[in-house]
């Protein structure tokens, strides 16, 4: 398993979430959509300027701004 962050997901591609990097209510809104460990993430949509993505978890579709995507770390498998 190789653990980079969520900003480095190519698109099509899926992975596992296992931690959230940040506290306070970023964290709790993160946790609100569904962003828990152990949860399949698959980044399906990149806007014309890279920013922001479109990730799809738990059946419902998820944009994030490049800076928050950067604090949740994923794990690729091979």
């Amino acid at each position: 398993m190789i653990d980079t962050s969520l900003d480095k997901l190519d698109i099509d591609k899926s992975a596992t979430i296992s931690t959230l990097n940040c506290n306070g209510n970023l964290r709790r809104r993160l946790l609100d959509l569904g962003m828990v460990s152990g949860t399949n993430i698959k980044a399906i949509l990149k806007s014309p300027m890279g920013n922001p993505i479109a990730y799809e978890v738990r059946g419902t579709t998820i944009a994030l701004r490049k800076e928050d995507s950067k604090l949740i770390s994923i794990s690729l498998s091979q």
